[in-house]
């Protein structure tokens, strides 16, 4: 193993105070030429995109899980760095998941983050540390995203950082991205390739799904529920439905080779 990151880490009240600040260049996604400029905003720094678990996934015939990218980046990556704690969590003073579990940064770039602690693991462990945090209803997101290079203090590996998050809907920073706009979103936070996100004729219009959507894209609407554009298909909305009414299904055979030939065009992790 290589050598463990050397770690400061803010206090959970600056952490908080930093995350609200961020939080609120999504709203500057609205503005036109920004997204051109910023560097966590602009097309070709970041891509990143949520991974559902969910176990009742519809796949064409023999097409693996979405779950499946995480063990296939996991064994992929030239290094594997598990934080023991994730700063969002801490910092919101999470009630509802677990917060010594943190992101998992891989690539070279792992080796350079400089916050939290974080100790650099095997393959093993590093799929242990992710299948804790699924266990516990953690949906994971992964891809290139420049801003976290800044947060994990990344300056000379920042494209050969491949970061691997477990968010929750309460918490993470990523619920300010129901600011952005659409167009942002679609460039930077992409749907994950193929997937679908459909509500059938079972919905009672409960609103559960609208309570789990970090993105406020559920809605409720005549009695029945609905999402918006917003929408970045995690799956949190199926795992809650009472009723089993929001189906997520992939209909792209290719869809785990598409995710993974996109994210190595932005970030060489291997």
């Amino acid at each position: 193993m290589s050598r463990a990151p050397q770690q400061r880490a803010l206090s959970p009240d600056n952490t908080r105070r930093l995350l609200k600040f961020l939080g609120l260049g999504y709203h500057l996604t609205k503005v036109p030429l920004v997204t051109r400029f910023h560097p966590w905003l602009k097309p070709g720094n970041t891509d990143m995109r949520w991974v559902p678990i969910n176990q009742d996934i519809e796949t064409p015939p023999g097409t693996p899980l979405p779950r499946d990218l995480v063990d296939l980046f996991i064994a992929e990556a030239s290094h594997r760095v598990v934080f023991d704690e994730c700063g969002c969590r801490q910092a919101f003073g999470c009630r509802h998941y677990p917060v010594d579990i943190g992101c998992l940064m891989m690539g070279d770039g792992a080796l350079e983050c400089s916050t939290g602690p974080g100790r650099e693991v095997g393959v093993e462990e590093a799929r242990e540390h992710a299948a804790r945090a699924m266990s516990q209803g953690l949906v994971p997101m992964i891809g290139a995203a420049r801003i976290d290079a800044f947060l994990f203090g990344v300056k000379k590996e920042r494209n050969r950082l491949l970061t691997l998050c477990f968010c929750c809907e309460c918490c993470c920073w990523m619920r300010y991205q129901r600011n952005s706009s659409v167009a942002s979103l679609d460039q930077v936070w992409p749907r994950l390739e193929g997937v679908r996100v459909t509500v059938n004729g079972s919905c009672t219009g409960c609103g559960v799904c609208v309570d789990s959507c970090y993105i406020g894209a559920m809605r409720v609407e005549d009695g029945i529920a609905s999402m918006s554009d917003h929408c970045r298909a995690c799956g949190r909305c199926a795992t809650v439905c009472p009723e089993n009414a929001v189906e997520i299904s992939i209909d792209d055979p290719q869809f785990l080779e598409k995710t993974r030939e996109r994210i190595r065009g932005y970030v060489k992790y291997d």
